[in-house]
């Protein structure tokens, strides 16, 4: 009665076998559901309830499917099979999810308006020379920096330093990096600039046309853990899908960050078994801390799926809304 490592955890979890049940079972952490499963299917073939291996593992079979088909009130609607689809399958489960590769009219989003921006200047310069570090230019990030940020924002933000260099607006950094991973822009003979891919893209449908391309190398690709100062956590980028099915279905009003955390938590709290502890903040607090800046600040708001307010001017103790934005249901249709 074998369950693959890379197999739906029968516990009904979303999660793959070798990163539930098992890792559990591995790491001496208590019985699990999976288990207790097996240790029922045991003692019934102990006591001759099942008349071969086979009919025991026909048992085993039926569990899985029926415990895997059936929505879950902590997936809100999703069933265990489905979640698992959208957690290791994003872009291959076109029963469950589609994504629109183009639209009717421009999208409105800080990543778009940062590539135009980007994508402007190659275009009119032939490229743009790399810095000593590989870099965009200062002059540049400066000019980008004041268009993107606004006067306001923008003297808040050199307030106590200028942008001396790419890394010092780490919007079009994390932009530029994002759209080289999506085959975008590249460097050539020392320069920055738009390969044929994109200029054909662009010639023909604007900039619109590469939002996905943007999308899809930001959550396949890109490392949402760079400089943020927080452990990895690749398990909150991998579950990006679940977060945007969440604001499909709660976003028309607006809501506090913590009804989403509260969710992600409830729906993953194994998750909080794998985490190290910080001086100074448990892991639960760490967890949530990553979840809101990585997925709904970091990514939704970036890619101008959601609006996330601040309620707060606390530095220390911010808190946020997060209401959807037309976008979202523009570009991503869920079937369930």
């Amino acid at each position: 009665m074998n369950v693959g490592r890379n197999d739906p955890c029968p516990c009904g979890s979303g999660k793959k076998y070798k990163k539930c049940c098992l890792g559990r079972m591995a790491e001496g952490l208590g019985a699990s559901p999976m288990q207790d499963l097996m240790a029922e299917i045991g003692r019934k073939l102990n006591e001759g309830e099942f008349s071969s291996l086979e009919a025991a593992q026909a048992e085993l079979d039926t569990h899985m499917h029926q415990k895997n088909s059936a929505p879950l009130d902590d997936f809100h609607g999703l069933s265990p099979a489905q979640m698992y689809r959208l957690l290791h399958f994003p872009f291959e489960s076109p029963d469950l999810v589609r994504f629109a590769e183009d639209f009717e009219k421009l999208p409105v989003a800080p990543v778009l308006t940062l590539f135009a921006l980007l994508a402007d200047a190659l275009g009119e310069n032939n490229g743009l020379k790399a810095t000593a570090t590989g870099n965009l230019p200062r002059r540049f990030c400066q000019e980008a920096a004041l268009y993107f940020l606004g006067e306001e924002q923008y003297a808040e933000r050199i307030r106590y330093g200028g942008i001396r260099s790419e890394l010092d607006f780490f919007e079009m950094h994390s932009l530029r990096l994002v759209a080289e991973l999506a085959g975008l822009v590249r460097k050539y003979k020392g320069k920055f600039v738009l390969t044929g891919k994109c200029r054909k893209k662009l010639a023909s449908n604007g900039v619109g046309a590469v939002y996905y391309d943007l999308f899809r190398a930001y959550v396949e690709k890109f490392n949402w853990a760079y400089c943020d100062g927080y452990q990895e956590i690749p398990f909150i980028q991998q579950s990006f899908l679940f977060t945007l099915f969440l604001l499909g279905k709660y976003g028309n009003k607006e809501r506090e960050q913590l009804f989403y955390e509260d969710i992600f938590l409830k729906a993953f709290p194994a998750l909080l078994e794998e985490i190290g502890p910080r001086p100074y903040q448990t892991v639960e607090e760490t967890v949530r801390k990553v979840y809101f800046y990585r997925t709904l600040k970091g990514f939704v708001a970036f890619f101008g799926l959601a609006e996330v307010q601040a309620t707060s001017k606390e530095i220390l103790c911010k808190r946020y809304t997060i209401k959807k934005l037309p976008l979202l249901d523009q570009y991503i249709s869920f079937t369930v």
